[in-house]
């Protein structure tokens, strides 16, 4: 299966895939004007699985600096169309992530995932990631004003 499955970095060429996935691959609705923001920032990436002119999988991520650190790779979100699970492309795609952040001298990549998504975590092992012994503790800010 995976042998037909092409990966290749976005670009604004594959905006009119992504918005016929939609939110069967990601969280919501492809915006056309954030979606090309997020393409033309050099500090964002997205790597994509095509099955044919299909996207069927993606993985997406930042990298960042700082300024007693080397330069960090965070993978923000990876997704995979329901009947494309179970084939090794979330490894593959992750993968790719993690080998196109070495290109661009991060020293470390990192994501995290819910203790609960054991696919996920089956999929980042296989492509080489290592889970922290200490458990994180996730804090969210709702940063919108509903007055």
């Amino acid at each position: 299966m995976l042998e037909h499955i092409a990966l290749k970095l976005a670009t604004e060429a594959d905006l009119s895939a992504m918005e016929q996935v939609g939110d069967a691959l990601f969280d919501h609705p492809i915006k056309t004007n954030r979606a090309k923001e997020f393409l033309k920032d050099p500090r964002h990436h997205m790597v994509l699985a095509y099955d044919g002119i299909q996207i069927v999988a993606m993985a997406s991520g930042f990298h960042y600096v700082h300024p007693d650190k080397d330069p960090v790779f965070f993978i923000d979100e990876v997704s995979v169309l329901d009947e494309y699970h179970n084939k090794g492309i979330g490894r593959k795609i992750t993968r790719y992530l993690c080998d196109y952040a070495i290109q661009l001298d991060c020293k470390e990549a990192w994501l995290a995932t819910e203790h609960s998504n054991t696919a996920a975590r089956k999929a980042y092992a296989a492509a080489g990631g290592i889970e922290d012994k200490d458990p994180i503790v996730l804090i969210n800010f709702d940063l919108k004003n509903d007055d």
